[in-house]
């Protein structure tokens, strides 16, 4: 079932997601709805409280960034694919470099920012099996998975630009509180009337 997702300004982007259990309720449905309404906004990674949900879990799959052929053709493989569902993640390493790259953001719709991460990133997660796993990712999984992290912490990545950028964005911002933007996928905004 494709959920709406939460605009800008709602407080559930602004919780710490609670850890769960495997006996969540209805812990199958929801990563499924989650994954129906992330290609259905033609996302590549989507975290529960941008479904209203104030729990540690996100999806990700990259496979459209495998698409794009101005990256080296071994990351473009690396894209390709990689779908992977964090429940109760923990970034525990950061390393190299930190690079820039534009990111957007489902919740954000129409804004574009270039945000600075680390190029390599060490997570302790669970699958959606709830099997233990510690892996490295770099490149722009590393960016996606960092993204959608934010999310569970109550961070959004508006919060990592400059003040100037801010300021630069804050009618934008406005807009979407007040239901004014128009996503191509169902969204819930804030202060619209009658949410």
């Amino acid at each position: 079932m494709i959920l709406p997702i939460v605009g800008y300004g709602d407080p559930v982007l602004r919780k710490v997601g609670e850890e769960i259990t495997p006996e969540h309720p209805n812990l199958k449905e929801i990563i499924a709805n989650m994954y129906e309404t992330m290609y259905n906004a033609y996302g590549v990674g989507l975290a529960a409280p941008q479904v209203g949900l104030s729990i540690r879990l996100f999806v990700i799959d990259t496979t459209p960034f495998g698409e794009d052929e101005d990256l080296p053709i071994e990351e473009q493989q690396q894209l390709k694919g990689f779908k992977r569902t964090f429940i109760n993640a923990k970034i525990v390493k950061e390393e190299g470099e930190l690079w820039g790259f534009n990111e957007g953001c489902l919740s954000i719709p129409d804004v574009r920012e270039d945000v600075y991460r680390h190029e390599k990133i060490t997570v302790e997660y669970c699958d959606e099996d709830f099997i233990m796993k510690t892996e490295v990712f770099d490149g722009l999984v590393a960016r996606v998975i960092q993204h959608e992290y934010d999310h569970i912490e109550g961070i959004l990545f508006t919060d990592l630009i400059s003040s100037l950028k801010k300021k630069i964005i804050k009618s934008k911002l406005q807009n979407i509180m007040d239901g004014k933007s128009r996503p191509d996928y169902r969204m819930k905004f804030y202060n619209k009337k009658g949410r």
